[in-house]
Order: structure tokens, then C-alpha cells, then sequence
């Protein structure tokens, strides 16, 4: 048998993931920034935005001249091996973030117009009758009393850097 050599040019995530996981850390971020950080074009990534989007994973939100996201940390994973699984453990292992269990999905039909409260009778307290999804900030992250600081890239936490395999 011939020696096999291990392949160099394989990630755990996909760019789907790495591209969620970016805004989940921080939700009002550009996607030419987002872009940046995954090693993707811009173009890539507005493709993976809204096939996130279409699939109920996250919503934009217009804020003024730009877009916010909401993550729906209750989302569960498409593949079979993962059926039931919600996303939001995922994203809080990878964000630092402290996954709320009471954080509601929002399929993409039921996105748009929720009126009534979600189906559980759960209210987040928030005053508004949207499923857990609408102002409740669905991840919540450690707040560093001293903010963005030495070292410390715009997100609060140190940048992320890519490094060089041999």
C-alpha cells in the first residue's frame, strides 16, 4: 500500500457556519467585513446570508443604512446525523456566548407578521409578542466590564488570526 499523506486543504466548518458564527459575535457587522474574516468574496457571503436567511437560521433587520441580524439559536441542523440539534450550542461554543434555552426559532414562514405569542406561552418579557425572537438578544455574551481594549479586536475579544499550516 502507498503512503497517504493527510490532506492540508480541509476545515472542520463550512463557509455556511463560519459565516454565522462571524455574525453571531457581532450582529451588526458589514458583510465586506465578514467576508474578510472568513476568507470569502463579498459576493460568497451575501449568497450564504441569504441562504441563511431563506432557511430560517437568521432575519435582517434594517437599522437606519444598515442591516442588523438575529440569530435563531433554535434552529436545529439540517443534516439527519444532527436532526433535533439546535445551532445555538454550536454558536456559543464558538462565541464564548451563553446560549439561552428559552431562545425561539423563527421559521421563514412564520417569520414575517408573528402577532401572536409563541406557541409554549412563553414570554420573554421583553413587552412584545414575538416569539422570543424579536429585541431578546437570543446569545448572551460575556460582557468585559473594560471593553474593547489592548489587543482586542472590534468585537471585544481578541482578533481572530489565521495561522499557517506546514
Amino acid at each position: 500500500m502507498g503512503s497517504m499523506s493527510p490532506r492540508q486543504n480541509w476545515t472542520f466548518l463550512t463557509n455556511h457556519a463560519r459565516v454565522l458564527v462571524t455574525i453571531a459575535r457581532d450582529p451588526a457587522v458589514r458583510l465586506r467585513d465578514v467576508a474578510t474574516v472568513c476568507g470569502l468574496t463579498e459576493r460568497t457571503v451575501q449568497t450564504i446570508v441569504t441562504d441563511l436567511e431563506a432557511d430560517g437560521y437568521l432575519q435582517r433587520v434594517r437599522d437606519g443604512r444598515r442591516n442588523k441580524y438575529e440569530i435563531s439559536t433554535g434552529a436545529v441542523f439540517r443534516h439527519p446525523a444532527e436532526a433535533g440539534v439546535q445551532v445555538g450550542g454550536l454558536l456559543a461554543l464558538l462565541t464564548g456566548a451563553v446560549p439561552d434555552p428559552d431562545a425561539a426559532s423563527f421559521p421563514p414562514d412564520a417569520a414575517e407578521g408573528q402577532e401572536d405569542g409563541p406557541e409554549d406561552g412563553h414570554d420573554d418579557g421583553d413587552g412584545a409578542a414575538d416569539g422570543g425572537a424579536g429585541t431578546a438578544d437570543p446569545l448572551r455574551f460575556p460582557t468585559d466590564p473594560a471593553g474593547p481594549g489592548r489587543g482586542e479586536g472590534r468585537l471585544g475579544r481578541p482578533p481572530l488570526r489565521h495561522v499557517a499550516s506546514d
